[in-house]
């Protein structure tokens, strides 16, 4: 570290080395003007005239048909549905696109057809059931999608996935990968620091995808389903699209938080097919949408650039992740406090930014992001409440006993497969939510959580009755087994129906396990018969569209990503909702990793919105991605610790301290500017000036007029005495 910051402050020491990298930075980054799109004078023939777009709805569209691929990273509850619905029916209209590809989360899809026919009621569109992709369907289901005129057919993520690339497709981009790895391994090669590890890691990449292109060759040719190319597919809408953000990256970076060394098989797929459609296209035929682009870390940016920019990336230099990773970021090494007496320990992390209005400036030409402050969207006002609780004895003992755990995995006395530090975490999750999680002997407190919202959500109930207003309540953490054990959602349920719910107005998100079942469940929500939904970010997050009736949310726990408490607090603060005023109740256990969990969150929270912002973005900053509490915060919260207050306190003292320090040097650097090159030719200037005063009052001297009544004056040879 001590040698990156002595390079950093040598670097720019001399002024013309300075003046060269500047330059060189600003024409190849600094040097974009990202297009804004106005969609006013669009007309949509055919839309259902009852239905009239919002302004940003209309750009976002013209963005679409005019702009190359587009990410549509629109608020929750912005209407993206109708913004790709309306662009892909007149991109069909005005003859852009033949065949528009919806691939939109699988329990989606039904809804989606019929919004989409909402919108459009005499579009011709297919809808693929979950019938149509078994094998004995999906070759028929494929071939109705390649032979007839759709307008657009809809399909899930998972059915997507099951449409393959031709062969010859797949064998040319695994082989491209790997060329790319041989060059990763020869520049790896002549590194110092950790160059044989890099080595060993790229080398066992590549042994992976020569086994798959083995494989390739080796398949015997039968009877092929269609594949994508044959669908005549030329654009390809995506719902939701931050399910695709674990593509294949591979870096020389080791242990960095946010870069997943495993791609999912899903991500790669998704990768070739709009690497297929960027050539049939010219870079215009993706759509991505989603609430939440970053959802963790930053690194997710540059997973949604290689999707729909990939040409602009390589054009750039920046086609590798490292490449990328230096211009944008740095790999920050931090100290942590290893067990008591040993001392401390270094861990690296990629986590500061740098140069953010240029990447955002290269990202908006694809991205139209649009933020709540923006939109100025007419849903309910929300009034958040924490309700802190105070901990039993045995949750107090527990949680030392936590601390104790974390100090026996720190000191490597337990195999990594027995305990660690994820285990440890979870293990405290649950125990802030209830005691009877960690241990079910343990007795049910009167002032637990589960006790404590049962009680709110009872009175808002019985306050509400006139209105039947509806109740969401999220829990990730024990869900529904149905094989007796001890869970939250079936305790809560029992302690309402004592105080006297009805028990056919609580619904669990689970026992929706069919499309139908599901449609229904959320017509008795909206409709006020049911009253109580509970369910778990996963299943009852985006796309549950409930809003109608919905009064209260309630946070029984917390996860790890900020795009989960945006996606639960997006089904209420949301379009539609005829209430003007909701409650939204956070639940906090004391001295457990409650506090910290939420603290985390809004952390990260704070960095992705000063990212995605509709202002001129800040010029550096922090990036957060943790999964596991490190060893420090577990002890600290073990031992309910003042320092750990203290340290954040210190930290924020530490950023600040270096702005200043940025600022000073700054201002030197502008001083030596003014002083080499800009003083000189001020005073150059001056001087010529100060001559030219001298010359007109040398002049006026010579030929002064002594008497103000004799008048004379001179033009080209003619003397006039009339004033």
């Amino acid at each position: 570290d001590a040698m990156k910051a002595a390079f950093k402050d040598w670097i720019f020491k001399d002024q013309q080395r300075r003046e060269r990298l500047v330059k060189v930075y600003n024409e190849r980054f600094n040097s974009i003007r990202p297009r804004e799109y106005d969609g006013s004078h669009l007309t949509f023939p055919g839309m259902n005239p009852e239905i009239e777009l919002r302004p940003h709805q209309k750009n976002a569209v013209a963005h679409q048909l005019y702009g190359e691929n587009v990410l549509l990273a629109h608020v929750v509850g912005a209407g993206k549905t109708y913004e790709m619905v309306a662009a892909a029916m007149e991109s069909k209209r005005l003859g852009l696109s033949q065949k528009n590809l919806f691939v939109v989360p699988n329990h989606l899809t039904e809804q989606w057809g019929a919004e989409f026919l909402q919108l459009y009621p005499g579009a011709n569109i297919l809808v693929a059931t979950k019938k149509d992709f078994e094998p004995a369907n999906r070759k028929k289901f494929c071939a109705r999608i390649a032979m007839g005129n759709y307008d657009a057919i809809i399909i899930g993520h998972s059915q997507f996935e099951r449409i393959p690339i031709s062969d010859e497709r797949q064998e040319a981009m695994l082989r491209k990968q790997i060329d790319d790895l041989e060059m990763a391994i020869q520049s790896a090669r002549y590194e110092q620091d950790g160059g044989r590890y890099t080595v060993k890691q790229i080398e066992k990449t590549r042994k992976t995808l020569q086994t798959r292109l083995e494989k390739l060759n080796q398949k015997e040719k039968k009877d092929q389903v269609v594949t994508f190319e044959e669908l005549g597919v030329d654009h390809l809408y995506v719902d939701e699209a931050h399910s695709y953000k674990n593509a294949f990256l591979y870096t020389k970076m080791r242990n960095v938080a946010g870069i997943a060394q495993n791609e999912a098989q899903k991500s790669a797929d998704m990768f070739n097919k709009c690497q297929y459609l960027d050539e049939i296209t010219g870079g215009k035929g993706i759509t991505f949408a989603t609430g939440t682009p970053i959802s963790n870390s930053m690194t997710e940016l540059y997973v949604m650039q290689r999707y729909l920019q990939n040409s602009k990336l390589q054009n750039m230099g920046l086609g590798l992740f490292d490449s990328w990773a230096s211009t944008f970021g740095e790999v920050v090494t931090s100290i942590e406090l290893a067990p008591e007496g040993t001392g401390y320990r270094a861990k690296s992390r990629f986590a500061r930014f740098y140069n953010i209005p240029e990447l955002m400036n290269m990202f908006k030409e694809i991205a139209d992001i649009k933020t709540s402050d923006q939109l100025k969207l007419p849903v309910p006002e929300a009034e958040y409440e924490t309700v802190v609780l105070k901990p039993t004895e045995q949750q107090k003992e527990i949680v030392e006993s936590l601390g104790e755990r974390a100090e026996v995995v720190r000191n490597g006395g337990v195999d990594a497969s027995v305990d660690n530090m994820l285990k440890i975490t979870n293990d405290g999750r649950k125990l802030a939510l209830d005691q009877r999680l960690v241990n079910e002997l343990l007795p049910d407190n009167p002032e637990s959580k589960i006790s404590v919202c049962a009680e709110k959500s009872y009175e808002i109930w019985k306050d509400t009755a006139a209105q039947k207003s509806a109740q969401l309540i999220f829990c990730d953490l024990s869900t529904p087994k149905g094989d007796g054990s001890f869970n939250v959602y079936d305790d809560l349920k029992q302690k309402l129906m004592e105080k006297g719910v009805p028990e056919k107005e609580i619904a669990f998100i689970h026992d929706a396990n069919t499309e139908a079942k599901k449609t229904e469940l959320f017509g008795k929500v909206k409709s006020g018969q049911v009253r109580f939904l509970i369910g778990s970010t996963a299943k009852m997050g985006a796309g549950t569209n409930v809003q109608d009736r919905l009064i209260a949310l309630h946070h029984l726990d917390i996860g790890w990503k900020p795009s989960d408490l945006e996606q639960r607090e997006g089904r209420i603060i949301r379009q539609g909702n005829h209430n003007k005023k909701v409650h939204i109740f956070r639940y906090v256990t004391e001295s457990t990793f409650d506090s910290y969990m939420w603290q985390l969150i809004e952390n990260k929270q704070k960095f992705i919105s000063q990212i995605m912002t509709s202002k001129a973005p800040v010029r550096s900053c922090e990036d957060v991605d943790e999964a596991a509490l490190s060893y420090a915060e577990v002890k600290a919260l073990a031992t309910g610790n003042p320092a750990v207050k203290e340290k954040m306190a210190l930290d924020v003292d530490v950023a600040k301290l270096k702005l200043l320090k940025a600022n000073h040097m700054n201002n030197q650097y502008r001083l030596e500017d003014d002083i080499a090159r800009n003083f000189p030719q001020q005073i150059a200037k001056l001087m010529e000036i100060i001559d030219s005063y001298k010359a007109d009052i040398a002049h006026f001297s010579e030929h002064k007029i002594t008497d103000p009544e004799q008048f004379s004056m001179e033009i080209s040879g003619k003397v006039f005495t009339e004033k």
